[in-house]
């Protein structure tokens, strides 16, 4: 999944950008740093679900993070590198990408994104070693492949309106379960919880950074969910996703009480709500979406106080 930044502007035509020397913070806007939150969150949940049951590791959780940082990054360079050379992001009159503004040649955002999946493969191979369970190096596999797939490949299936249940899967339903698994042998009902509401709060950044793009994204033929849907819909869409995290905080509640220290997040949750659900301008959209990721950081991170408060 990637997000823009708005700290770079262009025409949106692609390779037409001014040829000037790269920076450092070109590749850092390009590595989309607001949405390393959503790779954290799964990672803080799942650890927190083992450790309330006496079972986490901090070397495993550790390598779990660096995994889900480095795949991150790695889909994000992909995607600025797919859009690019496909000629999607010429409609774009916002934000400026590597690929699509010409800075950058695109094979060299190619390989930094190999780069960054070769080594999230590695630190997984050795969570593989670590624990034996040799058959997740097939996740392994899997979650590359989708995130390579997502605007790469011949049939992209984020411009067929499956980016959400794509980032659930992946950011919400594997990272979390895949972190308590590795630490604790198995799953809970508040690992499951939480990878529900790791997944939505994904989905609710995708979701809004697309309610931005709707007109640009239709031009391009990239049919998103929030294009499907229609501005309208997928404002409702986004709010369902926000909300969705507090009800199953609520159920997990029921046996440990201090989980809702959740709360604390709901400022900027109900402030992203408010911003993404009016007819809002493209900068309160980013707005939105930074208070998004935000917010599901500081829920993870309550979420897990919680748990670990009360096993």
């Amino acid at each position: 999944m990637t997000t823009d930044d708005p700290s770079l502007e262009h025409d949106g035509s692609p390779g037409r950008g001014d040829r000037r020397p790269v920076s450092a913070a070109d590749w850092i806007s390009g590595a989309r740093p607001r949405t390393l939150t959503l790779a954290a969150v799964p990672v803080v949940i799942g650890t927190a679900a083992a450790s309330a049951r006496g079972d986490g590791d901090a070397l495993l959780a550790v390598l779990a993070l660096l995994t889900a940082l480095l795949l991150q990054v790695g889909v994000n360079y992909s995607n600025d590198y797919s859009d690019g050379v496909r000629g999607t992001d010429k409609f774009r009159l916002g934000p400026a990408r590597l690929t699509g503004s010409g800075i950058i040649r695109p094979r060299s955002v190619l390989a930094v994104a190999l780069a960054f999946f070769a080594l999230g493969a590695v630190a997984g191979a050795v969570i593989v070693v670590l624990t034996q369970q040799w058959w997740m190096l097939l996740v392994g596999v899997a979650a590359i492949a989708a995130a390579w797939t997502y605007t790469g490949g011949r049939r992209p299936y984020g411009y067929a309106g499956l980016g959400e249940v794509a980032v659930f899967v992946f950011f919400g339903v594997v990272a979390t379960l895949g972190t308590e698994f590795i630490q604790a042998g198995d799953v809970s009902v508040p690992g499951l919880i939480g990878a529900v509401a790791a997944g939505s709060f994904a989905c609710g950044v995708l979701m809004v950074n697309n309610i931005r793009d709707i007109a640009p994204d239709t031009q391009a033929g990239k049919r998103t969910l929030a294009v499907r849907l229609g501005a309208p819909r997928a404002r409702v869409a986004y709010a369902v996703f926000l909300v969705v995290p507090y009800v199953g905080a609520g159920v997990v509640a029921v046996a440990h009480p201090a989980v809702l220290l959740v709360v604390l997040s709901l400022p900027l949750t109900v402030r992203a709500i408010v911003l993404g659900t009016r007819r809002s301008t493209s900068l309160e959209l980013i707005t939105a979406l930074k208070l998004t990721s935000l917010s599901a950081l500081v829920f993870a991170c309550a979420l897990a106080v919680g748990l670990v408060l009360t096993p």
